[in-house]
């Protein structure tokens, strides 16, 4: 029984000791994707290395990338372009639709760096201040597009609501909200360059651009990015579904009449569709905002930031899909993108019929003259 119970305890102890042995060499992962900070840099973990050398961030996110950056910059710019020297009568709706298109414009021109960066196996080449930059973009079009999305619900709750009230259209009102969005959101980004977004990995051999930080510089960005997703997208997200969901009762209530309420139903199909797409391209990446520096503040595992970073990449495809937004949002904006479409290929119609059909030939000169009298004008 004694030999036993000898043979017991040296089990017991060889188990413990094997454990022990088993966390004292798990220990560089509890960092997660921030690793042990060294004199070279930052020794990220394993499952950092799988995520920065993997497929995910060399093939997938540049594809996406690439996709936002071929659509957004041509409907940005037909949007900006529509709402400044095509919409003639300037309202509220139109001028926060204006400053969402500058914003995402503003960010779907700075892609093809970050499209160069994931091509470049996650190797930033640029310098610190471009990287700052890059992200001052990322972030602040993130929160700038939720907040003038949050401006346009606001006032078609407005217009629906209350109709006949003389504030939803005051410009005056609209501008000044905007230039005082475009204040805040531009101060709201200076603690990004208050501390280091590129760092290098040591066990990769490459500079990342704000997807390793250094632990010493954990809790700037740590409480940054949970007062923004708290003050920038979770007050406004609710604003947006109370808005919504107002409109939704006003309109439900105004469909006695079969052809109103056949046109009701097309805004409450549209409603949905807008809130749902808001929600979809802003709501996993600010949880996952969260979540993630959450439990950076409190050193604990993160083993979810491939899924962070993919859904990041996600919140990009709303500056691509604004301009979708607006068309089917605003009668007039389908209706002047349209007339730009068709003036413009009217034309070139109208140039060769007259360099063709709208020239005398004349038997004295041997020359060909025009006959201005017989050319229509248009009003394109």
């Amino acid at each position: 029984m004694g030999v036993k119970m000898k043979y017991s305890m040296q089990l017991t102890m060889l188990v413990c000791c094997l454990t022990c042995a088993h966390i004292s060499t798990a220990e560089p992962d509890k960092k997660g994707f921030f690793g042990t900070e060294t004199e070279d840099g930052v020794a990220v973990s394993r499952t950092a290395v799988q995520t920065l050398d993997g497929p995910l961030t060399k093939v997938f996110l540049p594809i996406l990338y690439i996709i936002v950056f071929a659509v957004g910059v041509p409907t940005n710019a037909m949007a900006i372009w529509v709402f400044l020297f095509r919409t003639k009568k300037k309202h509220p709706a139109a001028i926060y639709m204006a400053n969402l298109a500058l914003s995402d414009l503003l960010f779907v021109i700075w892609i093809p760096l970050k499209i160069a960066y994931h091509l470049n196996r996650n190797d930033w080449i640029y310098g610190e201040g471009l990287c700052k930059v890059l992200m001052g973009f990322f972030y602040g079009n993130m929160y700038c597009s939720i907040l003038f999305i949050t401006c346009i619900s606001v006032q078609r709750y407005w217009a629906i609501v209350h109709p006949m009230s003389v504030q939803r259209r005051n410009n005056r009102i609209a501008i000044v909200i905007s230039v005082s969005i475009w204040a805040v959101i531009w101060l709201a980004t200076t603690p990004l360059y208050l501390y280091d977004q590129t760092v290098k990995v040591s066990n990769l051999n490459i500079i990342t651009c704000h997807d390793v930080n250094r632990p010493s510089q954990t809790k700037i960005p740590a409480g940054y990015f949970i007062t923004m997703g708290i003050v920038g997208f979770v007050i406004p997200s609710i604003v947006c579904i109370v808005a919504y969901v107002l409109m939704l009762r006003a309109l439900r209530s105004s469909m006695t009449d079969e052809q109103i309420g056949k046109k009701r139903r097309k805004a409450v199909v549209l409603i949905i569709t807008v809130l749902v797409l808001f929600l979809v391209c802003f709501t996993p990446s600010n949880i996952m905002l969260l979540v993630h520096y959450s439990l950076l503040l409190g050193g604990n595992v993160n083993n979810g930031y491939s899924f962070y970073i993919t859904t990041l990449c996600l919140a990009s495809l709303n500056s691509c899909l604004d301009p979708f937004v607006y068309y089917f949002i605003s009668e007039e904006f389908r209706d002047n993108v349209k007339n730009t479409l068709i003036c413009r290929s009217n034309r070139t119609v109208e140039r060769m019929r007259v360099s063709f059909s709208a020239l005398k030939y004349s038997k004295k000169s041997s020359t060909y003259t025009s006959e201005s009298g017989n050319t229509q004008s248009t009003s394109c």
